[in-house]
């Protein structure tokens, strides 16, 4: 079912867009990437998958691994052409991809629509192949859908965000099949959580992740609760 769209984005998008834009995702990793493997996640009936794009996928596992009835979450590249891609080729926005995230999450805890909350309300839709610093195709906001079912919602609620104005410009998210996602290099992976003293973490990551553990601390993991009362002793 559905939920309210007055309700369900109330405050917007929270002034995460374009904020925190200091520093760029791209070339703050001197690693050299190795080969990609393509990726087909296996779900059970328990279990679904969700695929999203916010720009940087740093900071897109790092809002979506800290909420409750979320398994796993993977960085990675879809959506392009070029087979087993490198971190250094989709850089140079020729191959279609976009850095995105694999969702695995439990329907039963968090359903599809409340993901989409998320997402909407944590990056900045309205700016074609750009967030903040970090510009081209490979940083575009996108929903890769799973099933009808997904893209229905994902449309539905694009349109009704449109027609109620929440934004005050359009919305270019992409809503796209679903066709092949590629897992990134390990450095990638858990990137935040490991890096929390490089500078893009710092200015841009940080500042994101505080603002949404306010706005959803009812929708958080009860270890990243307890970290988050733990720091505010």
């Amino acid at each position: 079912m559905l939920l309210n769209i007055t309700h369900l984005f109330s405050l917007s998008v929270l002034g995460f867009a374009g904020v925190f834009s200091l520093s760029s995702c791209a070339g703050h990793n001197s690693q050299s990437a190795t080969s990609m493997n393509e990726q087909k996640v296996t779900t059970t009936a328990a279990t679904d998958t969700a695929s999203f794009g916010t720009g940087c996928f740093w900071c897109t596992e790092a809002i979506f691994q800290r909420l409750n009835g979320v398994i796993r979450v993977m960085s990675g590249y879809s959506g392009g052409s070029v087979p087993n891609p490198t971190y250094e080729e989709v850089c140079t926005g020729t191959t279609g991809h976009a850095e995105c995230c694999q969702v695995v999450y439990d329907p039963s805890v968090i359903s599809y629509d409340e993901l989409l909350e998320v997402f909407w309300k944590t990056h900045d839709p309205t700016t074609l192949n750009r967030q903040g610093n970090d510009v081209g195709p490979q940083y575009r906001s996108v929903i890769f859908y799973h099933s009808e079912e997904q893209k229905e919602k994902a449309e539905h609620y694009k349109t009704a965000l449109n027609d109620s104005n929440v934004f005050n410009k359009p919305i270019v998210t992409a809503i796209e099949p679903y066709k092949n996602f590629y897992v990134a290099e390990n450095y990638h992976q858990q990137y935040y959580d490991y890096n929390p003293g490089q500078m893009y973490c710092r200015l841009v990551i940080a500042p994101k992740v505080e603002k949404f553990e306010k706005v959803f601390k009812n929708k958080l993991k009860s270890t990243v609760k307890n970290s988050e009362m733990a720091n505010n002793q």
